[in-house]
Order: C-alpha cells, then sequence, then structure tokens
C-alpha cells in the first residue's frame, strides 16, 4: 500500500517532533551516565545504574496519563466533541499532580527497602539513596510535564510538546557538569540537576495552557471522574505504563541477578541499555508520533486514512531503525568508551550491547503495533500484551537462561523475548482487526 502525500506529510509532521523528544529524553537519561561516567567512580555509575529503573518507574506512571489523553482526546475530538476533550484534558492534568504527590511521599517512606530489594550493595547503597531521595521530590511535575504533553500531541501541537522536552532536557545537560564536576557533588549534584531541570521544565507547560495556547480547556470546573473520563483515560493508560513499569521491574531483576557477577557487571548493563535505547529510538517516536492521528481516523471512522497512517509508520520504523542499530553496532566500542573506562566494565557492556541490539527489529515493529491498539481503545489487548512480555516471558527467561549460560545468559533472555512477543502482538492485532467483537473502544 502506497500512502497518500497528505497521509506521509502528516505523519511526519506528528513523528519527527516525536522522534526528537525521545531523543532529548535519550540525552536526559545518559547525562547522567556519562558526567557521572567522568569521576572515573565505578561504584557511582553502579549506583546510577540501579537507580535508573526506579525512575522509570515514575515516568511509567506519567505514561498512564500521556497515553490516556493522546487516545482518549484524539478519538473524541476525531467525532467533534469538544466539550468532552476539555473534561478529559482537565482529569488528566490534575489528576497527574495529585498522584504525583501521593506517589512520591510513599517512594521516601520506603525508599531503604526499594533499595535493598533491587540489590544495592553495601558500597552503592549510600549513593543510589542521595541520588533517589532527591528525584523522587520531582514526581509531581514529571506527571504533570508528560499528560500535558500527551494533550498537546492529542490536538496536534506535537511541537510544542517537543518544545518543552527540549527546554527540560537540555536544562539539565547544562547543569549536569556544573554540579557533578564543578562543585564536585557527584552523584548528589546529578540529582540536584535532574530535579530542577524537571521543576523548571514543568513551568513551561504551565505556561502553555495559562496563556492560552491549547485550544483545550483544563480549568478545574471542567475535572470530572465520573461519566466515563477516568475509565476512559485509564482504560487505555494503565496497559500503556505497564510495559514501561514492567520494563523497570525487570530491570531490577536483571541488576539483583547480574549483582551475582559483581558491581562492573551492574555497571554494565545498565549502561548497554541507555546506549540500546539509541537504536530504538525512531520506533519510539513513531509509535507515539502517529498515535493520535490515528485515534482521530478512528473516531471519525476513516478507515482508509487509518490503514495508510499504520502501513507508513510500519516502513518508517523499521527502515530508520535498521540504520540506526547498523550504526550502534559498527561504534559499539567507540559509543560505549564515552561512558566507562574500567577494562572489566567496558568489555562486558560491548558484548551486553551487541547482544541487546539483535531484538531492536523486533521491538520497534512491535511498539508500533501496540500504539495502534492503544490508538483504538483496546485496552485489554494492550494489557494482556504489556503483562505477558515481561511477567511471562522476559523475567522467566532470565532465570531460565541466567542458570544456563550465566550473566550472557542474562543478556540473552530478551532478544528470544522480543520475539515472542511480536508473534504474539501480530496475532492479537489480526484479531481485533478481523473480528469486531475483540475492538474495545473506551467512550
Amino acid at each position: 500500500m502506497t500512502s497518500s502525500p497528505s497521509v506521509a506529510r502528516q505523519a511526519i509532521s506528528n513523528i519527527i517532533p516525536a522522534i526528537v523528544v525521545e531523543i532529548m529524553l535519550l540525552i536526559y537519561n545518559l547525562a547522567d551516565t556519562f558526567f557521572i561516567g567522568q569521576t572515573h567512580d565505578p561504584l557511582q555509575l553502579a549506583a546510577v545504574s540501579l537507580a535508573s529503573p526506579i525512575f522509570m518507574v515514575l515516568i511509567a506512571l506519567g505514561i498512564i496519563f500521556m497515553a490516556g489523553a493522546m487516545s482518549f482526546i484524539s478519538r473524541t475530538l476525531g467525532a467533534g466533541r469538544k466539550d468532552r476533550a476539555d473534561n478529559i484534558a482537565s482529569f488528566c492534568v490534575w489528576g497527574s499532580v495529585i498522584t504525583g504527590v501521593v506517589v512520591a511521599l510513599i517512594f521516601m517512606f520506603f525508599i531503604d527497602s526499594i533499595l535493598n530489594a533491587i540489590g544495592a550493595s553495601p558500597e552503592t547503597f549510600k549513593l543510589a539513596y542521595s541520588y533517589l531521595s532527591i528525584v523522587v521530590a520531582s514526581t509531581p511535575f514529571i506527571l504533570f510535564s508528560m499528560a500535558s504533553g500527551g494533550i498537546m500531541r492529542a490536538e496536534n501541537h506535537a511541537s510544542a510538546a517537543m518544545t518543552g522536552q527540549i527546554f527540560g532536557n537540555m536544562l539539565n545537560v547544562v547543569l549536569d557538569p556544573i554540579m557533578i564536576l564543578w562543585f564536585g557533588w557527584g552523584i548528589t549534584g546529578a540529582a540536584i540537576a535532574t530535579t530542577a531541570s524537571i521543576i523548571i521544565g514543568a513551568g513551561y507547560y504551565a505556561g502553555y495552557f495559562l496563556t492560552g495556547r491549547s485550544s483545550l480547556s483544563i480549568h478545574v470546573k471542567n475535572f470530572r471522574v465520573s461519566g466515563g473520563i477516568a475509565l476512559g483515560v485509564l482504560a487505555i493508560g494503565v496497559p500503556a505504563c505497564l510495559d514501561p513499569w514492567l520494563m523497570s521491574v525487570s530491570q531490577m531483576v536483571m541488576n539483583s541477578l547480574m549483582s551475582a557477577y559483581g558491581d562492573m557487571a551492574v555497571a554494565a548493563a545498565g549502561v548497554s541499555m541507555r546506549i540500546e535505547q539509541i537504536a530504538i529510538l525512531t520506533a519510539l517516536g513513531t509509535g507515539q508520533g502517529v498515535q493520535p492521528l490515528l485515534g482521530f481516523s478512528i473516531g471519525a471512522e476513516d478507515w482508509k486514512r487509518y490503514r495508510e497512517m499504520l502501513m507508513f509508520a510500519l516502513k518508517f520504523t523499521v527502515t530508520l531503525t535498521l540504520v540506526m542499530i547498523a550504526g550502534c553496532f559498527v561504534f559499539s566500542r567507540n559509543i560505549v568508551a564515552m561512558f566507562v573506562n574500567e577494562p572489566e566494565a567496558f568489555g562486558y557492556a560491548v558484548k551486553f550491547l551487541r547482544m541487546k541490539l539483535s531484538s531492536s527489529l523486533l521491538f520497534a515493529v512491535f511498539f508500533v503495533f501496540v500504539n495502534a491498539l492503544q490508538a483504538m481503545g483496546a485496552g485489554k489487548a494492550s494489557f494482556i500484551l504489556s503483562v505477558c512480555r515481561q511477567c511471562v516471558l522476559y523475567m522467566p527467561l532470565m532465570f531460565v537462561f541466567n542458570h544456563l549460560w550465566g550473566e550472557y545468559g542474562i543478556v540473552w533472555a530478551l532478544p528470544a523475548a522480543e520475539l515472542l512477543s511480536l508473534l504474539q502482538t501480530v496475532i492479537i492485532y489480526g484479531k481485533i482487526i478481523f473480528n469486531p467483537k475483540y475492538f474495545v473502544y473506551s467512550e
């Protein structure tokens, strides 16, 4: 199927800003690792690797409101129901802030137990604690910013969402070397820089609504929980957040298993995971960029445009992901050397990275299909796929492969899980498309 020029233009106009957002998010995630690596202290690097999945849990919570907003609002606007879209937007913004405050308090109370559970050693415990105890304070601002970005994309203001992400992330990149290296605060400085950039970045999103740039109202008077508002957001948002949340849990499991092979293996696993994200940037951006366009087409019942948009997204992500994989593989040693130079950690990281790259294309196709399901409002299908990918496949395989092949088996569990997940996704998507009774449309 050949996409029409208008479909390609509209898709590109949303996909490119979404990819830029993912690049900025990657830079944001890599900044702490890179500048802490310049301290030449592998224990601080290992501590950041341990703390990373906790931070990703916070991001996953934000995805509830971001994905819920993108899917539900875009479908509602496509159906011409602007007042209801205002209710959804207000629920997402205020719901994200309230959730963020509650979660921050819970994390602060249980932080010791969490660090012990994820495999912090006596040498890395205090370092990871100093990082997380500061970063979790930014939780309400993380969730608010992500909810706002989802609303912007749903109303076709992808460039505005991109600008906010760039602003916050670049601020973190500027503050990191100052706090970590110049002031000599190390991992504590990284946490301060991260928290400050998140809070200031949230100010941009607040200004977007306060200055009337949005076509939607987030005024508290529009806040609704009943009438299917909360259910409609959560039906898509919760399954969407499950995959990154369970990914964080699986990373904690991986760190715990990898800790048996030493702190350098843990540090290498964290570095390789962050670098591997480079290869899947186009997939993440394509899936999130095209989702509101697919949702709008569904709301307007324009299935021809929906199919053209989906095929364009698949071709686009496969092509660019292959290019990214090739670049990361060829220059793997050079890229890893930017983050770690300790010989044992370096050797592990290069091998781990090349192993993980073998599954990147599988994830790329998987992610586009999952976003298509979320655009439809197929929350049940998204939930099944998320739980199966991490809980039924990836985590059990880590234990089995660790027993068979040690630390390298832990890493090989990811490609095996991705292959099985993609097969499952294609089967479920086919059932929904060809059998309308499987179509869950959240009103």
